[in-house]
């Protein structure tokens, strides 16, 4: 298969469901589904079994035991129990437009990562969102978002469907090309190559970190925000704190500090599982 789409999801059936049906409705069906499952209930596993049948390839559930934020250990397992060379990462709240896969394959190049980003929808319309507007794609009109609380700002122009368009504003903008675990893809071989995801880290930036790293390694970035759209259900972060945040940059200043590219608590530990 082209792809591999790692979705990282922790007891938000809710969510999960619209983003999956998000992808069972993608132009480009060449590609499997991996639930990197950080201790969900039977709940998400009853919602994955059910969409099981919606894919051309089987839907793989890596799951590990609520023990606590743990999301760059289920990242590291389940990048090793994907079946192809080429990575999408993502998120359980971020519905893909049904031209995500396709264009993160479309810009897939040898020694870069893909760059992407999301439109951020308030709480009122990620309720209103339902399985059929996502079948239909009226989630991703603009007239259908701004009758549904989204208010009309430039921030909407994410959503344009003009390729020249998207073209000219993911070269104009001045938003960085970081590692964004909502929206990047990449090569296996080069995750593998810096041990994946740092363990070390908690909630706060873990994702720009193996960016930073992989730039390290020689490793550049392309930006593609306005062609890989997806839409960001709004929830709570109740994981994140002051401590976690100050831990994680002071591992990322190391890091570029000394130029490192291989961490030590990574994804080789699970190789030999």
């Amino acid at each position: 298969m082209k792809l591999s789409v790692i979705i990282t999801t922790y007891n938000s059936e809710e969510w999960l469901q619209k983003v999956l049906v998000g992808y069972s409705v993608q132009t480009e069906p060449d590609f499997e589904v991996v639930i990197a499952d950080d201790g969900s209930t039977e709940k998400t596993k009853t919602i994955i079994e059910y969409f099981q049948s919606q894919f051309k390839f089987p839907i793989v559930h890596v799951w590990q035991e609520d023990n606590g934020f743990q999301k760059c250990k289920i990242l590291n397992k389940a990048i090793l129990k994907t079946n192809s060379d080429y990575l999408l990462f993502t998120d359980g709240d971020c519905i893909p437009r049904k031209d995500f896969v396709a264009q993160h394959l479309k810009h897939q190049e040898e020694g870069y990562f893909l760059s992407g980003g999301y439109f951020k929808l308030p709480r009122e319309t990620s309720l209103k969102i339902s399985l059929e507007n996502i079948q239909k794609q009226d989630c991703f009109s603009i007239s259908w978002l701004i009758k549904n609380g989204v208010s009309k700002t430039f921030k909407l122009s994410k959503l344009t469907k003009i390729s020249l368009f998207a073209a000219f504003m993911n070269w104009l903008t001045p938003t960085k090309r970081t590692f964004n675990g909502h929206n990047t893809s990449c090569f296996k071989k080069d995750l593998i190559a810096v041990n994946g995801f740092n363990e070390e880290m908690q909630y706060g930036g873990l994702d720009r970190e193996v960016g930073e790293r992989l730039f390290n390694f020689g490793i550049l970035s392309k930006q593609i925000r306005y062609s890989a759209v997806c839409l960001h259900l709004d929830h709570k972060r109740g994981y994140a704190t002051p401590e976690t945040w100050e831990k994680n940059n002071t591992i990322r200043n190391f890091n570029k500090k000394h130029n490192v590219t291989f961490i030590e608590n990574g994804l080789s530990k699970y190789i030999s599982e």
